[in-house]
């Protein structure tokens, strides 16, 4: 059977091209959405295997549109597909539950192979941007850091380069799975240590030590 797929994005070109170009090669575009309202409807009616998802539609962020959207299709399978190159974003998609992150200047071959790797449940596709934030997120070593000034335990340097990307206590909970108490708990104990009092010096002070 083929691979069904949803196409969501708010500019009725991009959708358009989208049907287009993924015609055939055992895929079927089964609905196109322009709103998130629209995209969940049309996933729960249709269950598509994946979900061509842009970051910037016109009722939501994109990102925000995932929990409904497999909370409608449980199954599916969420791509983001943005013009936007930023880690921040990818780890946010990563902490949403998306599968891959593509760029819209994705060749065809590229985005047939990140759909085919989603589809079948694999890992992050190499040709998009989620592979290399994911497997950074993931990691949880201990470090000893300024000659023994400061001591993180794996957690906390996780919980650290949550802060550096960009996410917030919520989005470090859902990526954990952790309570957003916990947290926030983890994220206040790392200011105390480092000596900081906002999430910017604490992700400067990451990066000057090259933890993220």
């Amino acid at each position: 059977m083929p691979v069904k797929i949803l196409v969501v994005d708010d500019h009725e070109v991009i959708r358009t091209g989208l049907a287009s170009l993924l015609s055939g090669d055992n895929l079927k575009v089964v609905a196109e959405a322009s709103t998130s309202a629209q995209a969940v409807k049309l996933a729960g009616k249709h269950k598509p295997d994946v979900i061509l998802l842009d970051l910037r539609l016109a009722d939501s962020d994109g990102l925000e549109a995932i929990a409904k959207l497999k909370k409608a299709a449980p199954n599916a399978k969420v791509i983001i597909l943005s013009a936007h190159e930023n880690p921040t974003y990818v780890a946010r998609a990563v902490a949403c539950g998306a599968s891959d992150y593509l760029l819209k200047s994705a060749s065809r071959s590229e985005l047939l192979t990140a759909i085919s790797a989603a589809a079948a449940g694999k890992s992050p596709s190499s040709v998009g941007k989620l592979a290399a934030i994911a497997q950074a997120m993931a990691k949880r070593e201990a470090v000893d850091v300024d000659d023994g000034a400061i001591w993180l335990t794996g957690r906390e340097t996780q919980v650290l380069r949550h802060v550096a990307l960009g996410l917030s206590n919520k989005e470090i909970g859902h990526a954990l799975e952790i309570s957003i108490e916990t947290a926030k708990e983890y994220v206040q104990n790392l200011f105390r240590k480092l000596s900081v009092t906002h999430r910017t010096q604490a992700a400067v002070w990451a990066m000057k030590r090259e933890l993220v």
